[in-house]
């Protein structure tokens, strides 16, 4: 059984968790971008001043992962840079955060989640499936280089 996990609005004294967790989780699958950067380095201006979240969770006290929702247009939000420490990988803990992120989204009446991910990353594309995302076409000038798919889920 998986313990259950603490969400925790971000505030600064999170940010170089959030930062460190998402550049670990790059470097593991793909590269860190100059937008990764920006945005990883300047999250209070990049995600929560536009009208974003982020969202730190903890597992006994301890940060082990994050995920941000990032505003794309009124009511519809992206869900972004979502990083799991490695020892913490595989464990199910994607599950709880997903059902966090989704009930987050319904209470605050959104009508669209969006993902932009890749297809090498297999167990991710299984959990957003599993979780209703469908696959929508990709724009011709992805955000991420790694991007080569767009998911999303209607909430209304």
């Amino acid at each position: 059984m998986t313990d259950l996990l603490t969400f925790l609005p971000f505030s600064p004294e999170h940010a170089d968790d959030f930062k460190a967790l998402n550049i670990e989780w790059l470097e593991f699958f793909f590269v860190v971008e100059p937008i990764d950067e920006l945005v990883l380095s300047k999250p209070m201006e990049q995600i929560i001043a536009p009208g974003g979240f982020i969202f730190m969770t903890a597992l006994e006290q301890q940060v082990m992962g994050t995920f941000a929702f990032i505003k794309k247009e009124n009511k519809t939000y992206e869900f972004s840079k979502m990083a799991i420490a490695p020892p913490f990988r595989g464990k199910g803990y994607g599950n709880q955060m997903m059902q966090f992120a989704i009930r987050f989204a319904e209470q605050h009446h959104w009508d669209k989640l969006l993902i932009y991910s890749s297809t090498l990353l297999e167990n991710a594309i299984y959990l957003y499936r599993k979780y209703g995302f469908v696959e929508v076409p990709m724009e011709a000038n992805p955000i991420y280089s790694r991007g080569d798919i767009k998911m999303e889920l209607e909430l209304r």
